[in-house]
């Protein structure tokens, strides 16, 4: 199935959702701004409203979710022979991980814990392969990232700090992509109040402020005619990694067993957002069926790649 991909360059697949209570949904919100609304584009000189459902920072974080058991602090089964590093307090009580790090190999409690006997910065430096004053040796990074954790190569890290400066500060960014949104969107305006039974009356040391008396408030959701998914993955820049043929073919195999776990799952983003699948669609390369979850698990599984570290974690102890 991975064959069949052999010379494209992206993936693109559109998926369509469709809220699971009522119509309505409520889309992502930033502090100071609310929610993303804009016009889409739709034709010669035509618009229409539009409204950001899911950023692209938002849905990187949920197709890494579908890795890790969060109950048990480890990779779920699928995933579990790959390394990775995990970091632990000195009496090895498990802290995090190079999978839930916001900069994954580069995340502050691994740049600042000890690997052996050594600093992990600095042994990321002899990994890498990076040297001062020698230009940036990309074939020798990726592969040392590859060795480490290879997830950071699916979705990035930038190993950004003074002390990397002589180094070149490395950066690999995402080779998979998706967004959520919402077209043909209304808002729909509506409110609640919060109770309070015991004392509706406020006074002194009991008023909203602290969670007393009725307090009214107003909330925004909106109505679309359509709501979708759009996933990218960028085949040509994991081919251009430079690894062996099974390197690369276990890199798109967890690219699309992401997507396909995420696909195949609840999508609750919030309290009133609930959406579910209705359809899929492979729009790049034509024809191209999207494999199920579990036959890129036993892809995943029958990889036939050979890591250093085995399939043991590499602990980094902070503190």
């Amino acid at each position: 199935m991975i064959d069949e991909l052999a010379g494209e360059s992206r993936l693109i697949i559109k998926a369509t959702l469709t809220p699971v209570v009522g119509s309505t949904f409520q889309p992502t919100g930033f502090p100071d701004l609310g929610a993303a609304e804009f016009e889409r584009p739709i034709g010669e000189d035509k618009t229409e409203q539009a409204v950001l459902v899911e950023s692209v920072q938002s849905l990187a974080n949920r197709l890494e979710d579908v890795g890790w058991d969060a109950v048990d602090d480890r990779p779920v089964p699928p995933i579990a022979g790959l390394p990775y590093v995990e970091v632990r307090d000195k009496e090895e009580r498990f802290l995090t991980s190079s999978r839930l790090e916001p900069h994954r190999l580069a995340g502050a409690y691994i740049k600042q814990s000890s690997i052996g006997d050594k600093n992990a910065g600095d042994l990321m430096v002899e990994r890498l392969g990076v040297k001062k004053e020698v230009p940036t040796d990309w074939r020798s990074v990726y592969r040392g990232i590859f060795q480490l954790d290879p997830l950071c190569l699916i979705h990035g890290v930038f190993f950004s700090d003074p002390s990397w400066k002589d180094y070149g500060n490395p950066k690999v960014r995402r080779a998979i992509t998706a967004v959520i949104e919402a077209h043909g969107t209304r808002p729909v305006v509506s409110g609640g109040v919060k109770r309070d039974d015991v004392n509706p009356t406020a006074g002194e040391s009991r008023t909203s402020k602290e969670g007393f008396g009725f307090v009214p408030f107003g909330r925004t959701e909106y109505t679309a005619e359509k709501i979708e998914l759009d996933i990218a993955i960028d085949l040509e820049q994991i081919n251009g990694y430079g690894l062996g043929e099974a390197e690369t073919d276990l890199l798109t195999a967890l690219a699309l067993w992401e997507v396909r776990s995420l696909l195949g799952r609840p999508m609750r983003l919030r309290t009133a957002c609930d959406l579910e699948l209705q359809a899929i669609d492979v729009r790049r390369p034509s024809g191209f069926e999207l494999p199920s979850a579990d036959a890129l698990a036993d892809q995943i599984a029958k990889a036939g790649v050979a890591f250093e570290s085995g399939s043991a974690p590499l602990t980094a102890i902070y503190g």
